[in-house]
């Protein structure tokens, strides 16, 4: 969409919905309650397959759908690009982060849609900062997806404590991470996805600006190079070992495995956590790489690491990727057999991965890795006995150690253009605002 188009839409929007103008709202507070005011969604959406997204919009640039019953990102195919940050919360008053997130969703709705922010970039105020950054004009909507999560310390905030999931446990130490604190934990975090590097990083960027003062950007890590792959029958692409891993990943589609492996259900929650049905959990781990000691490793070893072959993605004795594994051929410590569900008592999670490179520690090696994201129903049950099955016999933690980690409550989706993020848990302020 150009950006004469753009500008054409985001004033028809403001003036069907009947809400005063950016100019009107600059004496009351600014470019945020005119984000408050502007709820229009994205006017481009794909087509839904389930709890998926129709992937033949990839080759288009088009958007994902804002809007449903599970937040975008998740089960959405990935993409190739990502930009991940951690948040602070910094204000203490509940009614102005309650509407921070209602401006986050009204710029998330706009964003994913191919929209500026607010009015754009331009055309404003001279004396004002446009409501948007301006980066991403002219750019496609890229499929990004916006998905956003509370920590465990959010908790401790807005008299929240007793609304804390059980399933939001502190995830226990295992052995061998060497966490980087400056990398650790967050109140809540904004998952930002897209095929697109600068439309990616644009949404962070403009997010991180509407909240100032409220909250601020803790950490945060960009992601190139997916290395998992929600779409059925794709290929799985490769890490930075050069590897393909987790081809057994849940599909988009595979609604069943999603309702079981995934979203959390009615019965998982006591009745202060019940606003996190249709939510998830999410796992985020900066696993950095030794790749200097890998790359100096015979490729015989590479592959047993691993259990599978470097060529095809084969696991040991099979000619496909997708083959079945026999685990038992794999070497004891082989890192497919430790993972495994049947090697872990069924327990599954849906990956979503994604290469990182940081330039050198200052030593001559390269700071680069996998930014580990996993998705699961309860992290009890999926991300902790997995990680402690891996962490004490895996051999490829060798060539690797865990640097950053960080733990999420991921709630629903937003259903429609009256609902925000986070309305299930602050359902008191959204049951006056639909009362009113």
């Amino acid at each position: 969409m150009s950006e004469v188009q753009d500008s054409e839409v985001q004033k028809s929007e403001v003036q069907e919905s009947g809400s005063p103008s950016r100019r009107s709202l600059i004496g009351w507070g600014g470019a945020g309650l005119a984000l408050g005011a502007v709820a229009a969604g994205g006017a481009v959406a794909m087509t839904r397959v389930g709890d998926d997204v129709d992937p033949a919009g990839a080759d288009t640039g088009a958007a994902v759908a804002f809007h449903g019953a599970n937040q975008a990102g998740i089960a959405t195919p990935v993409q190739d690009r990502l930009h991940f940050a951690a948040f602070d919360v910094k204000t203490d008053d509940r009614a102005e982060f309650v509407q921070l997130l209602k401006d986050w969703t009204a710029a998330a709705r706009r964003m994913t849609g191919g929209h500026a922010v607010g009015e754009g970039a331009y055309g404003g105020l001279a004396e004002a900062p446009p409501d948007d950054t301006g980066e991403a004009l002219g750019l496609k909507p890229s499929r990004l997806t916006l998905t956003i999560g509370f920590g465990p310390s959010f908790f401790d905030h807005f008299g929240l404590s007793g609304s804390r999931p059980d399933a939001l446990v502190d995830l226990p130490q295992f052995p061998g991470e060497n966490f980087d604190k400056s990398r650790t934990g967050g109140d809540l975090c904004v998952q930002a996805c897209a095929d697109d590097p600068q439309v990616a990083v644009h949404a962070i960027r403009n997010l991180a600006r509407i909240g100032f003062g409220k909250v601020a950007i803790r950490w945060s890590q960009l992601g190139f190079g997916k290395t998992s792959s929600t779409t059925p029958g794709a290929q799985t692409p490769r890490n930075l070992m050069g590897f393909k891993d987790g081809t057994r990943n849940i599909a988009g589609t595979e609604t069943d495995r999603l309702k079981k492996f995934v979203w959390v259900g009615e019965g998982d929650n006591s009745a202060n956590s019940a606003w996190m049905t249709g939510g998830s959990y999410l796992v985020a781990r900066r696993i950095r790489m030794n790749i200097e000691t890998w790359d100096r490793t015979s490729l015989q070893e590479q592959e047993d690491v691993f259990g599978r072959d470097k060529g095809e993605g084969a696991a040991v004795g099979k000619a496909k990727e997708h083959d079945p594994p026999f685990l038992k051929a794999m070497k004891p410590d082989a890192h497919v057999r430790l993972a495994h569900p049947d090697s872990n008592s069924g327990a599954t999670i849906l990956r979503r991965g994604y290469s990182f490179t940081d330039g050198t520690d200052g030593l001559g090696r390269l700071d680069a890795g996998l930014f580990f994201l996993a998705y699961q129903r309860d992290v009890r049950k999926g991300f902790i006995p997995i990680q402690r099955k891996l962490s004490a016999t895996d051999a490829l933690n060798e060539y690797i150690q865990h640097v950053g980690s960080a733990l999420f409550a991921v709630p629903p989706g937003v259903r429609d253009k009256d609902d925000w993020w986070g309305s299930t848990l602050f359902s008191k302020e959204a049951k006056e605002a639909k009362e009113s």
